[in-house]
């Protein structure tokens, strides 16, 4: 009896959180039938008319489909990339550092950003770049006109993703430290033995001892390519750089509630989450295969 106590009450527990997400992930999904109609608000689902894979045809044949694909792809494989290796790096930086208050210190400080939304930090952001801020002012030291990096499209695509990292490497460096206290000392001590240096140490023992750690995450970052991250491209990009910082996430966005037009934005967005859930079981079997470990 106590324990279907205890079970009652873990399931009691578990059940206002159940509950938000069946209203608000699993009945919504219901729409999904808008992209198969023409859809009318003032028809609703059942009255307006079913117009098939039109949809899906139209947004293939617009000229903007093909530039959202391909900015969203880029921007969150380089977000990937890019801040895979600054963890790594990062990761073995602070593991080197020997005063256990400065390392606590560095880790506060880089965590912090991780910790606070886009909303937040897009001012930020905004301000470092903006015309007048710290980095055109550095640069004018060195000559360097200033640069429109909010409305230029060569520069905003690495802002963005600089600014990404900044924001998350911090956070996705605790895995690596977390590995790296995994690897044998034995082997450090058996290299110092041999004449081992630093370098020779970190190119032969620390990088083997992270690489199952590496692989098993940038496989489970597979399914993120088609996440660029709406939040913070939302909160920083304006007209002027939609030819580089548009991705399906701001598209579906303004095509969808913007401009009305329910039905387009249903289909981009579920031809998304389609490719999507491929990518997710594609990086279950990778991560099986290369990994020994299975997501679900």
């Amino acid at each position: 009896m106590k324990s279907k106590k205890d079970q009652i009450a873990f399931h009691s527990m578990l059940s206002v959180g159940m509950v938000c997400l069946i209203i608000f992930s699993f009945i919504p999904m219901f729409g999904i039938v808008m992209a198969f109609q023409d859809y009318v608000p003032a028809k609703g689902i059942s009255g307006s008319e079913w117009v098939g894979l039109d949809n899906f045809k139209f947004m293939l044949q617009i000229p903007d489909s093909k530039q959202i694909f391909i900015n969203t792809i880029v921007i969150a494989v380089w977000k990937i990339v890019v801040g895979t290796f600054v963890s790594i790096t990062f990761a073995l930086l602070l593991n080197e550092i020997r005063l256990k208050f400065a390392k606590r210190f560095m880790q506060t400080v880089v965590y912090l950003p991780n910790f606070l939304s886009w909303a937040v930090l897009a001012t930020v952001v905004m301000n470092i770049f903006s015309y007048e801020g710290p980095i055109n002012a550095m640069l004018g030291w060195f000559g360097i006109d200033p640069i429109l990096f909010m409305a230029s499209n060569e520069w905003f695509r690495p802002m963005l993703i600089i600014s990404d990292v900044w924001k998350g490497f911090g956070y996705g460096s605790i895995i690596y430290l977390a590995s790296l206290t995994s690897i044998d000392p034995g082997q450090y001590e058996a290299a110092s033995i041999d004449g081992a240096n630093r370098f020779q140490k970190l190119w032969y023992i620390t990088l083997p001892g992270l690489l199952p750690t590496i692989l098993l995450v940038t496989t489970l970052n597979l399914p993120n390519v088609l996440n660029a991250g709406f939040d913070q491209i939302f909160n920083l990009y304006n007209p002027l750089v939609y030819e580089t910082a548009d991705i399906i996430d701001t598209y579906v966005y303004r095509v969808g509630l913007v401009e009305r037009q329910y039905s387009l934005g249903t289909a981009v967005g579920l031809l998304r989450s389609v490719v999507g859930i491929i990518l997710i079981l594609s990086a279950n079997k990778l991560a099986q295969k290369l990994t020994d470990y299975r997501i679900f």
